[in-house]
């Protein structure tokens, strides 16, 4: 993105089973630290305790909408930290996205987190539009895409898009042994479902100028793909979809190679199947396409967060001088068929 439409993060929020803060749990990934652990009472078919990732700060008792806002709320004030010291009155669009509609989580779940966040948000800054979907894994990346679209076209000054998701209804929980998804010692190409939320700032470069608010990252472009074959489906994945999702993105992208990938590959083979077909179709545009992050290793699998939380990792490396190269690469891939991309580059000057 160039020019008056060059899209910038301003201010970042994570929290994860790892950490209350984007500094902690970039830090402990970066460690290779792991919080998977057993569930405290749930048993799996094979008679084990399921192993999952937990938020030691939120009351095992709280459920539903409740612990989602309650792992939401930190992280979303912290992205907000720089407009709230420059000017709380400009307005600022929440874009935000949960988990796909499963049991423990029903329709209407995404829509009932917006107003409760919306709620507790409102008394710091004036928010104004945006929305939310269940989006599930590419969610938070699609709460990205979408905010560089308002901010493209003029909609917003300031979006705050980000991601909540929590794995820990024992309803879901279940439904996941059910499916034979949790990893186990007899099931190790299962995940291990988690919490998190992530959230990010992000405004024109010019308005970031204008109001002295300095950028942490530059959104250099994003993309959205809809694969057909889906994942635990009698179709066999060719990984069209992310293919596109990648091609649409490099066809915006420079010619310069990624020089990092994160992602949100869990264990499950499907997702290492399609992104290596993508990888095929893509070629000469990763410096070192084997080399990919999974973070969901250590803070688990975090869903919809995964997005917004691997930008917090992105931006740590920038801040603290440790980044790969200059132009990284963050993709995810929902249940439903949604790919979605983007690439992150340093702030103008660093790249």
């Amino acid at each position: 993105m160039a020019g008056g439409n060059t899209i910038v993060i301003v201010g970042i929020g994570a929290r994860t089973p790892l950490g209350f803060s984007v500094e902690a749990s970039a830090a402990a990934v970066r460690a290779g630290i792991s919080a998977i652990q057993d569930h405290p009472y749930m048993i799996d078919r094979v008679g084990e305790r399921m192993k999952v990732t937990l938020d030691s700060g939120i009351d095992a008792a709280l459920n539903g909408p409740d612990r989602a806002v309650a792992i939401a709320v930190g992280p979303a004030l912290d992205a907000l930290a720089p407009l709230r010291m420059t000017d709380p009155s400009l307005p600022v669009a929440l874009i935000l996205s949960t988990g796909e509609p499963r049991p423990g989580q029903d329709g209407d779940f995404a829509a009932r987190i917006d107003a409760r966040l919306r709620a507790k948000l409102s008394a710091q800054v004036s928010l104004a539009g945006g929305g939310s979907n269940a989006g599930g894994h590419a969610g938070g990346m699609l709460a990205i895409h979408h905010g560089c679209r308002m901010l493209q076209e003029g909609k917003a000054q300031f979006c705050l898009v980000g991601g909540v998701d929590s794995y820990l209804e024992p309803e879901t929980l279940e439904w996941l042994d059910e499916r034979e998804q949790l990893h186990s010692d007899e099931n190790t190409y299962g995940f291990c479902p988690g919490e998190g939320a992530g959230f990010c700032l992000m405004t024109k470069l010019q308005t970031a100028r204008r109001l002295a608010i300095q950028p942490l990252l530059e959104v250099v472009c994003t993309s959205v793909a809809f694969e057909e074959n889906k994942i635990k489906t009698r179709t066999v994945c060719l990984g069209e979809g992310l293919s596109t999702a990648f091609q649409l993105l490099f066809e915006q992208a420079p010619t310069d190679p990624v020089d990092r990938i994160i992602c949100d590959m869990n264990g499950e083979r499907y997702r290492g199947n399609e992104y290596g077909f993508a990888v095929l179709r893509n070629p000469g545009r990763f410096r070192d396409a084997a080399d990919f992050e999974t973070p969901a290793d250590c803070w688990g699998d975090v869903g919809a967060a995964s997005g917004p939380l691997f930008v917090s990792l992105v931006a740590q490396a920038e801040a603290r001088g440790y980044r790969k190269g200059p132009l990284s690469l963050i993709w995810a891939s929902s249940e439903n068929g949604t790919r979605a991309a983007a690439l992150l580059g340093g702030p103008r000057g660093s790249r």
